[in-house]
């Protein structure tokens, strides 16, 4: 008699309109950063690049926080990429996940970081800090953004080499999978950057992108509205100062209703 009762009493904390999915894997890159697999709805449907809001039952409620959907829109399972925040109403509970646990996941995405809120260009920068990575996980993968782009540059910021590694997995990946590898190519460029430790490449990528070394380094020209595209995601410090960058360069601020040559994720703080 026990185990129908749990069940039953399982099924009526399931909010409504809300998927309850299962978690497949979980990776543990740094006392700060993870990332997890689960199960994906069968009519959940969203764009690389977007975001949705997923959640645990804290007590008697669901708590739920903004996440980037890390995988691309044709992956059969669903990734996210999280910082751990020992105090998060939500990160200090799911950071505790372990393969067969249940996250729920509420069923409209939406966000800004999307290939239809670009105007046509040669280049697309993808600039990206700590966990900001996870939009751009999914739309590296993505065949759509080879179609549209000559050639994708993925920043990562992070404070120290460790923090770096996601980015580097995802690289690997692409160059390893079965027909990624030829739709990419050598389209894809990826410049990760530290500010804490010594490494190839040091320093705010802001910083890098005044000093110009950022272009030196990639052998690409400086910003041109002409050519060039960008997508922002990080900390609000870094999405005003990116920001100001690229419009110094005569690039102008975009929208899924206004598109335009760079776009901004609003919703992410990390």
């Amino acid at each position: 008699m026990n185990a129908p009762a749990k069940t039953e009493e399982f099924a009526v904390k399931i909010p409504d309109g809300v998927y309850a999915e299962t978690v497949i894997s979980v990776e543990h890159y740094t006392d700060r950063l993870f990332r997890f697999r689960m199960t994906r709805p069968a009519g959940f449907r969203f764009r690389s690049g977007e975001f949705a809001m997923i959640g645990l039952m804290v007590g008697e409620k669901p708590v739920y926080r903004a996440y980037s959907i890390a995988s691309p829109a044709w992956d059969e399972e669903l990734e996210f990429f999280s910082i751990k925040v020992p105090d998060g109403p939500l990160t200090s509970h799911l950071q505790a996940i372990k393969p067969g646990d249940t996250v729920l996941m509420r069923k409209k995405p939406t966000g800004t970081l999307v290939l239809d809120a670009l105007t046509p260009g040669k280049r697309l920068y993808m600039f990206s800090t700590g966990t900001g990575i996870a939009p751009f996980a999914s739309l590296i993968r993505d065949p759509e953004t080879y179609e549209k782009f000559d050639e994708v540059i993925l920043t990562h910021t992070c404070r120290d080499v460790a923090e770096l590694k996601y980015g580097f997995d995802l690289v690997h990946e692409i160059n390893n999978h079965e027909f990624l590898h030829e739709i990419v190519g050598t389209k894809l460029k990826h410049y990760p950057t530290v500010t804490r430790e010594d490494f190839t490449y040091r320093g705010r990528i802001t910083d890098l992108m005044e000093s110009g070394k950022l272009f030196t380094d990639l052998g690409v020209p400086p910003l041109n509205p002409e050519t060039d595209r960008g997508m922002i995601c990080g900390s609000a410090a870094m999405l005003k100062d990116t920001k100001a960058l690229l419009e110094k360069a005569g690039l102008n601020e975009g929208a899924n209703n206004k598109p335009s040559e760079f776009v901004i994720e609003r919703a992410f703080v990390g």
